[in-house]
């Protein structure tokens, strides 16, 4: 509540004496904090835990991009592998090499 009472003092001195610029500037400043703490408190990250919160949230995105590159490259491994198989497969039956596979 203390930001809301800064918040409110100021808007009353810059009603009351008009508005300079370290008024706004305060006024501006003032504001922010109490939106960003409005909006850590709608997300629930107004707390002391918040920060190990992120971290392990970071820790997990970063679990899920290493295990999503991970299957990307196996899979694309395995097409590889695929595509190599049905082209030396090819390759022996141009040849006349099916003998060999029987």
């Amino acid at each position: 509540m203390m930001n809301q009472d800064m918040l409110a003092g100021l808007l009353s001195q810059a009603r009351g004496e008009g508005a300079d610029l370290v008024t706004l500037r305060a006024i501006v400043e003032e504001a922010s904090e109490l939106g960003a703490q409005r909006t850590l408190a709608s997300i629930g990250l107004d707390d002391a835990r918040a920060s190990r919160d992120v971290s392990e949230l970071r820790e997990l995105l970063r679990a899920w991009r290493d295990a999503k590159a991970s299957a990307r490259n196996a899979a694309l491994g395995w097409i590889v592998r695929g595509l190599c198989a049905v082209l030396l497969l090819g390759l022996a039956v141009r040849l006349g090499a099916t003998g060999l596979l029987k």
